[in-house]
């Protein structure tokens, strides 16, 4: 529901007022984002956000939040493999979506080189909204559920 609120008041919201912070802020969203993570498998949802709330550029916010869910998804990925959560199913699955995945990058990086400040704030809020929506849509939340209001 968090992503759904913040992208639509990102999204009807002209202008970001860069919110001033120091490292301990930045550390204590860091915390927060690598838990967040550990219990629902979400790495870059909060760091997204702050770096959206900071009013950094394009390039400083992909330098922020790309290793920081690169290292949340690798620890991830080595803590399940030691409780033996990942089977041959898991790696099959991943596998079946990862060109997929890789036609997603590919695009990314096309897009990338073509946004400025504000397009790159639009996209990541459109992003956050849909990704908070089919989040929604697939825990099943009413709302969602078609036929009902």
């Amino acid at each position: 529901m968090l992503l759904v609120v913040y992208g639509i008041y990102g999204l009807v919201q002209p202008a970001l007022k860069p919110l001033p912070a120091g490292t301990a802020a930045d550390g204590g969203i860091g915390f927060l984002n690598g838990m967040l993570c550990g219990l629902t498998g979400l790495p870059g949802f909060i760091i997204t956000v702050w770096c959206q709330l900071r009013g950094w550029t394009k390039d400083v916010q992909r330098a922020v939040f790309q290793p920081v869910m690169l290292a949340a998804s690798v620890m991830t990925a080595i803590s399940l493999s030691f409780t033996g959560t990942i089977t041959a199913e898991t790696v099959r699955l991943y596998l079946l979506g990862l060109p997929a995945l890789l036609a997603g990058l590919w695009l990314g990086f096309k897009l990338y080189g073509k946004l400025d400040d504000a397009a790159f704030r639009k996209v990541i809020l459109v992003l956050l909204l849909v990704s908070g929506l089919a989040l929604m849509a697939a825990q099943g939340w009413p709302v969602m559920r078609p036929g009902t209001a």
